[in-house]
């Protein structure tokens, strides 16, 4: 099922279609039966970034999950999830497949958990790089030397498995491995929460220069906080979720110059008294 593309056109141009980078519409998830996520609607545009941040338990990374199509068995998503004028709602497995890694990359919090601690950081490169990329194995290779070194490790962390490398180490070898297909959309889930503060910074440096898509354009990132600091640092817009719920979103520096929900007035005060 294809979203409806948005078009546009230039003066003495013809009419060119663009599609939306990722459009969330009415979009509910239940888990066993109780609504955690209720009808979110959210945009990212190519090249876009956005910041989706709440509180535990808000639903912001079950709204990820329902994206990449990876809900827990008991969970279930309605309503409508755009990529690029693609519907991921209630999409085939098969197709899912075809989607993660090559359109959409994740990050999450726990790299060591996301590693396969039997394969060298190599091994798990060289797949995305030959699926999505088409590469051979030689090239492949030199491919996963080359990320490697795009995000700050040396070029034979290739041989090294992901319990010889360090946390930070760890969480950019699994941005490299999340942008190695080239996907048009990043997600990453609080991948500085486990770092501490030298890290962290390192960390939102590679996010805020990720290399571009495979069409040339700059890759979006839906990036998901608790942390209103580290999403106003890095977003060009913010969305807020509590109790499952979207209740604001907008340009960054508009929603914490003035922000119009309880909540989020909440956020930016505590924001404000840890910087003071």
């Amino acid at each position: 099922m294809i979203a409806n593309p948005e078009p546009s056109t230039l003066p003495g141009m013809t009419t060119v279609i663009i599609f939306t980078m990722l459009k969330l519409s009415g979009l509910s998830i239940r888990l066993g039966g109780r609504l955690v996520v209720d009808d979110v609607n959210l945009t990212v545009e190519p090249g876009q970034t956005v910041g989706l941040i709440g509180g535990s338990g808000s639903g912001k990374t079950l709204t990820a999950l329902g994206v990449l199509g990876l809900l827990p068995g008991a969970a279930h998503a309605e309503g409508h999830i755009g990529l690029g004028g693609i519907e991921l709602c209630g999409a085939p497995e098969r197709r899912l497949r075809q989607v993660r890694g090559c359109r959409i990359g994740f990050v999450g919090q726990d790299a060591l958990a996301a590693l396969n601690p039997l394969a060298t950081i190599g091994r798990h490169l060289c797949i995305p790089l030959r699926r999505h990329r088409g590469l051979n194995r030689r090239e492949a290779a030199r491919a996963a030397g080359d990320l490697l070194e795009r995000v700050g490790l040396a070029a034979d962390t290739v041989r090294a498995y992901p319990a010889q490398l360090s946390g930070g180490q760890r969480q950019r070898a699994a941005i490299a491995l999340a942008v190695a297909g080239r996907p048009g959309l990043l997600i990453a889930d609080e991948p500085t929460s486990a770092l501490d503060p030298p890290n962290q910074a390192g960390i939102l440096d590679l996010l805020r220069a990720l290399p571009p898509a495979a069409d040339g354009r700059p890759t979006a990132l839906l990036l998901i906080s608790h942390d209103l600091a580290v999403v106003a640092r890095l977003c060009d817009r913010i969305a807020v979720m509590h109790d499952g719920c979207l209740v604001e979103q907008g340009d960054t520096a508009e929603l914490i110059a003035a922000p119009s929900h309880p909540y989020t007035r909440a956020l930016v005060a505590s924001a404000r008294a840890l910087a003071a």
